[in-house]
């Protein structure tokens, strides 16, 4: 298996530099912050997956490309949040099926597997979704950086791509799993700061004793 396809990088070498470039920020930001901002990740590839169907499919379903495109664009954002779930039911389901098959090329019985996968799809949302934007932010940011490096440093990436393609893969591996325990270190810390603020909000400080607030607030209540 290659991450970095030829022919991809082959069509990704026409882009400039200064496009390569955001690219590369935008696949920084889902590589690390991609479990934060993941709603929006979600609606917005909902919707351009949508619009770009509905230019490509309009003439076969005989109605304008820019109506069927926007149509489309928006109900598939409106539902992209509610049918996230069974999408992540799916994927896990298809990916346990996926296993299955390549390790027990005779199983011919799919149902039990997709069922399994797609509940622990379900259950591993999050982790999930941290692999899945960890790993698109760093093909992202592969492709991205190999166009820079072809741009700049006039590096030829095609032969670079086909001779060195484990080195790449594992170097992409990697980087993906950094983006993940990053994502899980982010998160974490998140709920520590949500916690700390929690327990300040009660008004209390650290010895128990209550705070100048609610001090007032007793003084103002004796006094009423």
């Amino acid at each position: 298996m290659q991450l970095l396809v030829p022919d991809i990088l082959e069509d990704a070498q026409g882009l400039s530099a200064a496009i390569a470039g955001m690219v590369l920020a935008v696949g920084f930001f889902i590589w690390l912050f991609g479990w934060r901002g993941h709603r929006f990740w979600i609606v917005l590839a909902a919707t351009v997956a949508a619009g770009l169907m509905g230019l490509y499919t309009a003439p076969a379903i005989h109605s304008h490309p820019l109506v069927a495109g926007l149509l489309l664009a928006v109900a598939a954002g409106a539902l992209a949040l509610a049918l996230v779930r069974f999408v992540a039911f799916a994927a896990g389901g298809l990916a346990a099926w996926a296993v299955v098959h390549a390790l027990i090329p005779a199983w011919n019985e799919p149902l039990m597997p997709m069922l399994i996968g797609g509940l622990i799809g379900l259950l591993l949302f999050r982790i999930w979704t941290m692999a899945l934007t960890s790993s698109a932010g760093t093909l992202l940011m592969a492709y991205a950086g190999l166009c820079l490096a072809h741009k700049l440093g006039n590096v030829d990436i095609l032969a670079l791509a086909e001779k060195r393609r484990v080195l790449l893969n594992a170097a992409c591996g990697g980087l993906a799993l950094l983006g993940f325990v990053g994502q899980l270190l982010l998160g974490r810390r998140r709920r520590g700061g949500k916690s700390a603020g929690k327990k300040k909000s009660k008004g209390d400080d650290e010895d128990g004793s209550p705070s100048l607030w609610e001090r007032a607030q007793r003084v103002y209540r004796l006094a009423g």
